[in-house]
């Protein structure tokens, strides 16, 4: 277990910028984690095919607040491409052995030690999973 909570996932974890909401997003998006009960809102607006803002609602574990954090921290200036090769990445480091992610989400890396962990798989994979879907509402009523 200690390999799952180390200094670092603790410091992403505590250190979340961009919590709260928007005042007009183009997409939002919650996803629930059935397993443990985390919950993740995902808030964004798009301006030239990129994310021009973020907003994060997390009420999850470590590891879900984790990756909320890096998606917080990297999401700004982000295309919709970017966010959805990092969510697939994500899900490819966990699920199938993988490397982790690179460019911008690097610090997904951090999460490695899931893999071995499948039932924390949902809750680490939510913001992603949440912001694929806000991307998709955003794309729709702002086409570019």
């Amino acid at each position: 277990m200690d390999d799952l909570y180390h200094a670092r996932i603790l410091e992403l974890a505590a250190d979340m910028p961009h919590v709260g909401r928007l005042e007009a997003p183009d997409g939002a998006a919650t996803r629930v984690s059935k397993i443990c009960g985390s919950v993740v809102s995902v808030e964004l607006e798009l301006e030239a095919g990129k994310v021009s803002a973020i907003a994060v609602h997390p009420k999850a574990c470590a590891l879900g607040q984790a990756a909320t954090a890096v998606l917080a921290m990297n999401a700004i200036g982000a295309t919709p491409d970017e966010i959805r090769a990092a969510r697939e990445g994500l899900r490819a480091m966990l699920k199938e052995g993988a490397p982790p992610p690179s460019g911008r989400f690097w610090e997904l890396r951090h999460l490695e030690g899931v893999r071995d962990y499948p039932a924390r798989h949902t809750s680490t994979m939510l913001a992603f999973d949440a912001a694929v879907e806000a991307l998709a509402q955003a794309e729709r009523a702002k086409p570019q």
